[in-house]
C-alpha cells in the first residue's frame, strides 16, 4: 500500500531481458535503506527488490506488468519516481494507492498557469476506468487531484515542488504514463456493471 507521495527519484543503470521478464537495475539515494523482498513503487508500479549491490538495486518486471505499464519503455539513464510502502501508523498524506497500474495514458497537453502547471492526459475509456472532478488519480505514482474530468481524459494541476522533484519535469506532449485510478471509484464502477 502506498500514498502517492514520491520520496525520491532513481535512475535506470541497466536493463536485462530474460524470457518475458525485464530485470531493471537502478541507482538511488535510498538504496542503502532497501532490503531484498521489499516492495517499492517505480512510476507507480509496485516491484520487488531482488538484489542490492552497493548503491544500486534490481527489480524484476513480468510480462503482465510490462503489458499494462510504461515500464517496458524505460531506457538506461531514465529517471523514475520512487515510493516505499507505507508504514502502519503513518499519516496518509496522499491517497490510497495500491501500486497496481490499471492502464497507460498519454500526455495530451501542458499549460503553464502562472504558479502551477496543468497536465492533460488521455486514456482508453473502453477499459471502464473513470475519473471525477476533485477525485484522486495516480500518474506515474504521483497521487493527484483531478481538476477537469471527461470520459477519456482528465487534467491535474502540479505545484512547482512536485514538478521539480518528480519525473513530471520530463513530460512532454506524447509522453506515455502509468495510471492508477481511485480504488473506491473502481469498486463503484464494477458494481454498476453488475446492475446493468
Amino acid at each position: 500500500m502506498f500514498t502517492g507521495i514520491i520520496e525520491t527519484l532513481a535512475s535506470v543503470t541497466e536493463l536485462k531481458k530474460e524470457q518475458e521478464n525485464i530485470h531493471i537495475s537502478l541507482k538511488s539515494e535510498i538504496t542503502n535503506e532497501l532490503k531484498i523482498d521489499q516492495s517499492v513503487a517505480h512510476n507507480g508500479v509496485c516491484l520487488t527488490v531482488v538484489a542490492i549491490d552497493n548503491d544500486e538495486y534490481t527489480v524484476t518486471a513480468i510480462k503482465e506488468t510490462i503489458d499494462k505499464s510504461n515500464i517496458g519503455t524505460l531506457k538506461i539513464g531514465d529517471e523514475v519516481n520512487l515510493e516505499r510502502a507505507m508504514k502502519l501508523g503513518d499519516r496518509l498524506d496522499g491517497h490510497i494507492v495500491q501500486g497496481h497500474v490499471d492502464q497507460t495514458g498519454v500526455c495530451k497537453g501542458i499549460k503553464d498557469e502562472g504558479g502551477s502547471t496543468v497536465f492533460t492526459f488521455e486514456y482508453d475509456s473502453e477499459l471502464n476506468n473513470i475519473t471525477i472532478e476533485k477525485g484522486s488519480v495516480t500518474v506515474n505514482g504521483v497521487s493527484l487531484t483531478v481538476v477537469n474530468s471527461k470520459r477519456n481524459e482528465f487534467s491535474v494541476a502540479i505545484i512547482p515542488y512536485t514538478l521539480e522533484h518528480t519525473v513530471f519535469k520530463h513530460f512532454e506532449v506524447g509522453t506515455k504514463v502509468n495510471l492508477e485510478f481511485d480504488v473506491i471509484g473502481k469498486y463503484v464502477a464494477r458494481l454498476q456493471e453488475f446492475r446493468s
